[in-house]
């Protein structure tokens, strides 16, 4: 297999690897909020919607990738 074959695969694992990531921290912050950690819940939101803002253009990125040529 050659390494440009493995590349848009590999992209797409780590991009779900983020995702999975994303959906766990949003978990642990929604914990910490309810616990009364408003300061730590805002620090938190705002590096995930750093993910989020990125999302969009990782997955056209992808897609693209993984078209044939």
């Amino acid at each position: 297999m050659r390494h440009e074959d493995v590349i848009p695969p590999l992209l797409k694992a780590l991009n779900e690897n983020q995702l999975a990531l994303a959906a766990a921290i949003e978990e642990l912050a929604k914990w910490v909020g309810d616990r009364g950690s408003v300061d730590t819940v805002k620090n938190v939101y705002g590096a995930l919607e750093t993910l989020t803002h990125n999302q969009a253009f990782i997955d056209l990125s992808i897609a693209l990738m993984m078209e044939p040529d």
